[in-house]
C-alpha cells in the first residue's frame, strides 16, 4: 500500500501542507517558523541524512522524516517526523518509522536509534512504545513563547 524514496525538491510544498498549526510544526521541526516553507526544509538539509518520503499507492507523497547527530557505529536520531492529516491513523506512521528503523539499520550501519517525543504529544509517545522504542532520557526544550517544556529522549535497538 506504501512505498518510500528519497526526497525531492518538488516534494518540499507538499511536505509544508503536513503541519496543520503552530504545534504540530513545532512536534516535527521546533526550529521552523509557521508556515513551514520549502526554504525551511531545504535549508535543514545540510545537516540531516537519509531525507525519505512514504507515498500511498498512487505515488502521492503522505509522510517523511530524516536522520541526524549519526555517531558512526554508535546511534543516530530520527527527526522531522511528519504524515499528512488524513494519512494518520491508516498504517503510514508505522511505515515510515519502521523504514526508517531499516534505513538507520541497514544503510548507516546503526546499532540503534533514537528520537525525542515532547510530552505535550501523547499520541506520539504512546505510537513510539508501540513500535519498541523506549525512553532513556528527558530534556529541556524552550519555546518561542518560553514555555519549557519536556523532551522525552527515546531509544530502539536495531
Amino acid at each position: 500500500m506504501y512505498s518510500l524514496r528519497h526526497v525531492e525538491a518538488v516534494d518540499f510544498p507538499i511536505i509544508c501542507t503536513f503541519p496543520q498549526n503552530e504545534e504540530e510544526l513545532f512536534y516535527m521541526f521546533p526550529k521552523a517558523n509557521f508556515p513551514l516553507t520549502p526554504e525551511q526544509i531545504e535549508n535543514s538539509l545540510t545537516t540531516r541524512e537519509k531525507p525519505t518520503v512514504v507515498m500511498d499507492i498512487n505515488k502521492i507523497v503522505v509522510a517523511y522524516a530524516n536522520f541526524y547527530g549519526r555517531e558512526e557505529g554508535v546511534c543516530c536520531w530520527l527527526g522531522n517526523v511528519v504524515v499528512a492529516t488524513n494519512y494518520r491513523g491508516t498504517g503510514a506512521s508505522e511505515y515510515l518509522i519502521r523504514s526508517m528503523m531499516n534505513i538507520a539499520k541497514n544503510e548507516l550501519n546503526m546499532p540503534k536509534l533514537q528520537l525525542v517525543c515532547h510530552h505535550t504529544n501523547p499520541r506520539a509517545l504512546f505510537f513510539y512504545t508501540k513500535l519498541g522504542f523506549k525512553p532513556f532520557g528527558i530534556r529541556k526544550i524552550q519555546r518561542e513563547d518560553g514555555e519549557i517544556i519536556a523532551g522525552i529522549e527515546m531509544v530502539i535497538e536495531l
